[in-house]
């Protein structure tokens, strides 16, 4: 029996890739998607996955939660920070660093999976090629498998195709996927403007992954 897969699906170029990997290795029918709406200050990205979803010809489950929101103290839930590309002093990550939300994320997944059967959860978390997320790395993740297991007495998995590629090579993965036209849909820019802004983080790691690639944009295509 084919197994099941679930993709966090942010609506942004590596979830956006994960998505199509996905359908590659378990097959469109097998494949669905979640969305997380905790308040993030650019609604934007809802928007954006329920759209890629629905180009890819996958279901796209939208779970609200606003406890980032009500903590605050960062640059993508909180409105009043403004993005920067400095790291903090005290914590020496960047201030859209939003603690706890990749575990919170995966658990939630989890738990939406585990009612409804599926046993493989896709993120397209990656170490080698971020912007110094200690949530985004292969150790975190296989710690959080354990403990999602362990606590209900499950074997999900948690795939990371992502976890060692750089954004070049995650732009060649996604070319070859047949994931290019899906990406003019995606949302990157932690300004939330569209045409993205070209100048935060998001977007000169973005920009520099398709220009190694050789690749244009499809975002920049049709913004």
């Amino acid at each position: 029996m084919q197994t099941k897969a679930l993709v966090v699906l942010s609506g942004g170029q590596d979830s956006t890739t994960c998505l199509y990997w996905a359908i590659k290795n378990f097959g469109a029918p097998n494949v669905s998607s979640i969305t997380f709406d905790y308040g993030q200050r650019h609604r934007i990205e809802l928007d954006c996955a329920r759209e890629v979803a629905a180009y890819a010809g996958v279901d796209n489950s939208v779970l609200p939660f606003n406890t980032f929101s009500a903590i605050g103290g960062d640059a993508l839930t909180d409105s009043g920070i403004a993005v920067s590309s400095h790291v903090s002093s005290d914590s020496g990550l960047p201030n859209t660093f939003v603690p706890g939300r990749n575990l919170i994320f995966l658990t939630y997944a989890a738990a939406f999976a585990y009612r409804r059967g599926i046993e493989n959860i896709v993120t397209g978390v990656a170490q080698t090629d971020y912007s110094g997320y200690p949530d985004c790395r292969e150790e975190t993740m296989r710690a959080l498998e354990a403990a999602l297991n362990l606590g209900m007495e499950s074997e999900l998995r948690i795939l990371t195709p992502l976890m060692h590629l750089s954004k070049c090579e995650t732009v060649e993965l996604a070319s070859g996927l047949g994931a290019l036209p899906a990406m003019a849909l995606t949302h990157t820019c932690y300004n939330g403007q569209r045409p993205p802004c070209g100048q935060c983080p998001a977007c000169e790691l973005r920009a520099r992954g398709f220009a190694e690639a050789g690749i244009d944009d499809p975002l920049l295509q049709t913004s």
